[in-house]
């Protein structure tokens, strides 16, 4: 049997602060890992198999 699911823990303060900023000024992200991870996208949907 799962266990429950607890709340998220609301920030305040400093903490509340610093995740807004880094939600609103989100790091850049390299070409080159742009590609890699649509590489991978790609391998893993070739060898997915689903039947319903």
């Amino acid at each position: 049997m799962a266990r429950p699911i607890k709340e998220t823990p609301t920030l305040y303060g400093e903490d509340a602060r610093r995740f807004a900023y880094a939600v609103e000024h989100p790091k850049p992200v390299s070409t080159e890992d742009v590609r890699r991870a649509k590489e991978a996208y790609e391998w893993f949907k070739s060898i997915a198999t689903f039947e319903l």
